[in-house]
């Protein structure tokens, strides 16, 4: 799937998972995408060409309905206008750069130039030296400051759609916080791409600088040093020019000849012919700048390329899982664990809506049998191999504590078979009849079983099975699926 398409896939993503729900796409329209995608669809099509598909479809009729996202599609997320810009600003600064100090004498000390070349290695030592550190120390990749403004530069470029209010301001955040998320890596070797092409660029400004005034000016070489003794620059200067002279043929002073350039403060005069020194310093610039950003600005946009071809979306999460599902004709297999209380009729005619809304109409739901409270440590029945996810359904009405509930989430993550996804689900119909009118009881309760749910490593949804809009929860089902609890404590 490239880029735009997955662009497309996390647009109708973010309008079908948004909570509130956008009035722009309904369950209807939702259903009416799953009919034209498998009608469109062609026999064993691939998943996650059915989701693009799918997207592609469901667009047709979204966007007629929200005008700010018909720029979308036209809109590339590279835009090349963008790095044209900086390289054309990075060449700019570098004529402008007076890299030769004041008036017409070249001083071979001077801080600009030497500055270009001292950056530009440590750049390529930390380029080195930082992922094999992190290697070592086993730590997640971090970006450093220039490359994460860059980033965020590269991401304004984007154009996402805005949204200041309105029924779908709420869609439109939720897609781009979906998309910067899963477009980091790909936004930020672009950054690299632009950060290495300004570099280059940067330094041929200096070299175009350098020639162009040496075309209308009789420029004149020489050194001058506060600190630096004649031994100490000629040591510098002959190290940092040796591989350009080399290439060249054009041969360095020796430390007497060197000597003999430095430069008087109060002389306007002095010094030796600067053609010879600005061809070293230029082929200097080119081979410590110019060259090797160039192969790494190839580089990191070549991988950009792949992974714009290659975009890879998160097909394991719940909500591609039940589309996937849809086209393989396979059926979510789940299995709902009461814990602690046994749901009313009502309550899982709700859950059973809820988890059709959350995996689709092929669905396999089994209710097994009421695990009492003290016997955390066991799981009723068995778990057949074939089941794709399980909840664990609580009462809004018990008090959460790690020893019990926290310890029940976790046998029952054990018992699962492999690949099975664990969530949480708090039954708030009991609760919610028994204090019904002191809206402060239930909120407290709510938020204990939220800070459970931090603390268990999970999201515990918690949903009115009961009520007649009990589906409407799905979205915070799917968030709690996307977050599965874990089988370690």
């Amino acid at each position: 799937m490239d880029e735009r398409r997955a662009r497309e896939v996390t647009l109708l993503e973010a309008f079908e998972t948004a909570q509130p729900a956008s009035p722009s796409w309904s369950d209807d329209d939702r259903r009416w995408a799953d009919r034209v995608a498998l009608e469109a669809a062609s026999a064993g099509i691939a998943p996650h060409a059915f989701i693009a598909t799918r997207a592609g479809h469901a667009l047709q009729r979204l966007v007629p309905r929200e005008p700010a996202l018909g720029r979308l599609g036209s809109t590339k997320p590279w835009q090349a206008r963008g790095l044209l810009a900086i390289v054309l600003i990075a060449f700019v600064l570098g004529i402008a750069g007076d890299a030769l100090g004041g008036g017409r004498r070249i001083n071979l000390l001077a801080p600009p130039l030497w500055g270009v070349l001292a950056w530009n290695l440590v750049v390529y030592v930390l380029l080195v030296a930082l992922p094999l550190t992190r290697l070592a120390r086993r730590r997640p990749l971090r970006e450093g400051p220039i490359v994460r403004i860059a980033e965020w530069l590269l991401r304004v470029r984007q154009r996402l759609p805005r949204a200041s209010g309105g029924g779908s301001a709420g869609a439109l955040r939720r897609f781009a916080a979906l998309w910067l998320a899963r477009t980091r890596r790909l936004s930020l070797l672009r950054g690299e791409t632009a950060l290495h092409l300004g570099a280059a660029a940067l330094a041929l400004g200096l070299i175009a600088g350098l020639y162009s005034r040496g075309l209308v000016l009789d420029y004149r070489v020489g050194w001058e040093s506060t600190f630096l003794n004649a031994e100490s620059a000629h040591a510098i200067v002959t190290t940092a020019l040796a591989p350009a002279s080399t290439l060249s043929g054009i041969a360095l002073p020796d430390a007497a000849s060197f000597a003999a350039l430095r430069m008087a403060p109060d002389s306007a005069n002095g010094g030796a012919p600067a053609a010879p020194w600005i061809h070293l310093i230029a082929l200097t610039l080119a081979l410590v700048v110019v060259v090797p950003r160039l192969v790494l600005a190839l580089a990191c946009g070549l991988a950009a390329g792949w992974r714009s071809r290659r975009f890879a979306l998160p097909i394991d999460e719940p909500y591609f899982q039940r589309i996937a599902r849809l086209a393989s004709g396979g059926a979510a297999r789940v299995v709902v664990f009461p814990y602690a209380a046994v749901p009313s009729p009502q309550a899982t005619l709700g859950l059973r809506a809820l988890l059709a809304a959350t995996f689709g109409a092929r669905l396999d739901v089994r209710i097994a049998p009421l695990v009492p409270f003290g016997d955390e440590d066991s799981v009723p029945g068995d778990i057949a191999a074939d089941t794709t996810h399980a909840v664990a359904l609580f009462d809004l009405g018990a008090t959460p504590e790690p020893e019990h509930q926290t310890r029940f989430l976790r046998t029952l993550a054990g018992a699962l078979p492999k690949g099975a996804v664990l969530g949480a689900i708090v039954d708030a119909s009991a609760f919610a009849r028994r204090f019904a009118g002191v809206d402060t009881r239930i909120a407290q309760r709510r938020e204990a079983w939220r800070g459970w749910g931090e603390a268990a490593g999970t999201h515990a949804v918690v949903v009115d099975l009961e009520a007649p809009d009990a589906a409407g929860a799905e979205p915070y089902l799917q968030a709690a699926f996307a977050r599965p609890a874990e089988s370690t404590p």
